[in-house]
């Protein structure tokens, strides 16, 4: 199943795309995709209601605008450097361990919404990434155990300011949480849809030119690793995010380096998760 969110922003609703691509409301099952939605099977219990109701639902216009498809997650824990060329390129070690950082999640946008540079910024880059949702509160869960807890997963942008994140005293969280550098979407393919989450091509374009081409087979740290690991430290609640690394080609790491401006568009993909596409835009332009 894809779950959609659409509608105007902070006020989105929750949608289906069906195997045809026809979207339908699915508001007369639930108000919104969150934790309460997650953890309670709500994934198994929409299927079901679908089978009796799905005919009633309300057709979505393909005009309609989608938000992020889940609704105000609880934190979204990034992982840096989880694909070796990526760390190369980065000039940093290939990690022993995950290296774990947050990004707000008031950095949340729909999938088609306009990324905003901010104030002071000079070096904003790209980073396609398969985030994976949560469906099953975690805590200090084994890797044999860890894919239970996996709802299913979404196509993201990990948008990053490197000097705020890299020149600047402190954690790498402040060049990650700006304004709509969480572009999600375009919906959440559940953990049924996706055969192996573990060799999926993602690959992200910059004004049409294929910078980052790449599969998650090159993964360093897989999902039931990340799962379990992460839940050594925190709680993971139903609805959280786990952005599982980007690969080589972001703009940190070209020679020479290239980064976001005004008047830029990104456009990005990752196998059974459909494209997002986001036009770059200055601050209060």
């Amino acid at each position: 199943m894809k779950l959609i969110r659409f509608g105007k922003p902070e006020n989105e609703k929750p949608g289906v795309q069906l195997p045809d691509g026809q979207k339908i409301d699915v508001s007369a099952f639930c108000s919104d995709y969150d934790e309460t939605f997650f953890g309670t099977d709500g994934i198994n219990s929409l299927q079901e209601w679908l089978t009796k109701h799905q005919d009633e639902c309300p057709k979505i216009s393909d005009a309609a605008r989608l938000g992020s498809p889940l609704a105000h997650p609880s934190k979204i824990v990034c992982v840096g450097l989880n694909y070796a060329k990526h760390a190369q390129e980065s000039g940093m070690e290939v990690p022993s361990e995950p290296v774990l950082f947050f990004k707000a999640s008031s950095a949340v946008i729909g999938p088609f919404d306009d990324v905003v540079l901010p104030k002071n910024s000079k070096k904003s880059d790209w980073e396609v990434e398969l985030a994976v949702v949560i469906g099953a509160k975690a805590s200090y869960v084994s890797e044999s155990n860890a894919m239970d807890h996996v709802a299913g997963y979404v196509l993201h942008n990990d948008i990053s300011e490197r000097a705020f994140q890299l020149e600047r005293l402190g954690q790498w969280v402040k060049g990650k949480s700006c304004d709509t550098f969480a572009p999600l979407g375009p919906f959440i393919a559940t953990a049924d849809e996706i055969s192996d989450p573990h060799n999926l091509n993602l690959w992200l374009k910059l004004n049409g030119t294929t910078m980052q081409d790449s599969s998650t087979s090159d993964l360093i740290f897989g999902i039931p690793k990340l799962v379990s690991y992460i839940s050594e430290f925190m709680t993971l609640l139903p609805g959280d995010i786990i952005s599982t690394g980007t690969p080589f080609g972001v703009g940190l790491g070209l020679d020479p380096q290239v980064y976001l401006k005004a008047g830029d568009e990104m456009e990005l993909g990752i196998d059974g998760l459909g494209i997002s596409k986001q036009k770059v835009i200055s601050y209060n332009s």
